[in-house]
């Protein structure tokens, strides 16, 4: 479903600083190295890596890859802000099932099994079932969306995502009059999540998220199966993952195995861990700082010592113009 929407902070690829500028001259000898080595993919796998100078390319299920051929720019929503490379973007990770640490993610995520993988649509909508990934697609083709990341914890990214509209999945299935909230749940599987089992594990899984449906029905709000023109990397939330670009990214929740269409707020995971922290609806907001922390200002990535890259935060993470309206009149103080 093509999207209309074209803000004023709209831009193509061409735009995006390319990643020649800013990669070093290792990477792109690294990079150079992954694209011989992956010869064998498909030749989409090839022109898409080839876009991005530190992708590692990777065959993607047949659904992917009948899929990627028609992806086009629909809303780039980034201009002038460079692309976090591919590395950071899948080793500093936050994904709890599989560790309290940003490196766990990447060193334990491979051992997931993604395919076959189906979700549960159930609640107040006219036609709940169980549906394959490639089911919940219907028509629509992968779009490519540029969006801007923000962690809670005051780090961030700009990362290219693949994917498609929520709000087309949701029309589908016919959600009822009684339908006011989009309740999300993630895979439990502590064989092969070991964060389930660790020292760490004092969240109430599977873990559990949720959307007001104006929220859900947004046209910026995606359904996400792949960045950097590949298929998304088990521990970026393969095979499935909410991005909603102006919340808090624990709000972009991973390997979704159930979407609800429920009338009541759902209890989500953080909300129940600590409400005082972590609010339902979790807009980037850089006058409502975090009780441990200030969210003013943000960390983007790639970041050290002596670069540490630090810029103050944007109301709604930049998507105020597209977004704003969904809360007029509401305290965002208290709706936090």
């Amino acid at each position: 479903m093509p999207i209309k929407i074209v803000p004023r902070s709209a831009c193509r690829g061409s735009e995006i600083t390319p990643e020649a500028v800013y990669l070093s001259r290792r990477q792109l000898l690294g990079a150079s190295g992954a694209l011989l080595a992956g010869a064998a993919l498909p030749g989409w796998a090839l022109a898409a890596a080839s876009s991005y100078g530190d992708v590692e390319a990777a065959k993607g299920p047949d659904w992917f890859e009948r899929k990627l051929p028609d992806t086009r720019w629909q809303a780039a929503t980034v201009k002038g802000e460079d692309i976090t490379p591919f590395k950071d973007a899948t080793h500093y990770n936050n994904f709890y099932e599989f560790g309290p640490d940003k490196s766990d993610p990447a060193a334990h995520a491979g051992q997931l099994p993604t395919q076959p993988w189906s979700v549960v649509v159930d609640g107040e909508v006219g036609k709940p079932g169980t549906y394959g990934l490639e089911d919940l697609f219907g028509p629509d083709t992968l779009e490519e969306r540029i969006y801007r990341m923000r962690c809670v914890e005051a780090w961030s990214m700009v990362i290219p995502w693949l994917g498609f509209p929520l709000a087309s999945l949701l029309k589908r299935v016919e959600p009822n009059g009684k339908a006011r909230y989009v309740r999300f749940e993630t895979l439990k599987d502590p064989q092969h999540m070991p964060g389930m089992n660790s020292s760490f594990a004092l969240l109430d899984w599977p873990y559990v998220e949720g959307l007001r449906l104006d929220e859900a029905m947004h046209p910026l709000t995606l359904m996400t199966v792949g960045m950097y023109g590949r298929v998304l990397p088990n521990q970026n939330g393969a095979p499935l993952r909410l991005i909603v670009p102006w919340k808090y990214g624990f709000k972009g929740i991973k390997s979704i195995v159930r979407i609800s269409l429920v009338e009541e707020q759902p209890r989500t995971t953080w909300q129940g861990m600590a409400p005082n922290e972590y609010g339902f609806y979790a807009n980037v907001n850089p006058e409502v700082d975090h009780p441990r922390w200030s969210q003013a200002r943000e960390r983007r990535l790639p970041s050290g010592l002596f670069s540490p890259n630090v810029r103050p935060t944007l109301m709604f993470n930049g998507y105020g113009e597209e977004v704003a309206s969904l809360y007029s009149g509401m305290d965002l103080r208290r709706n936090y």
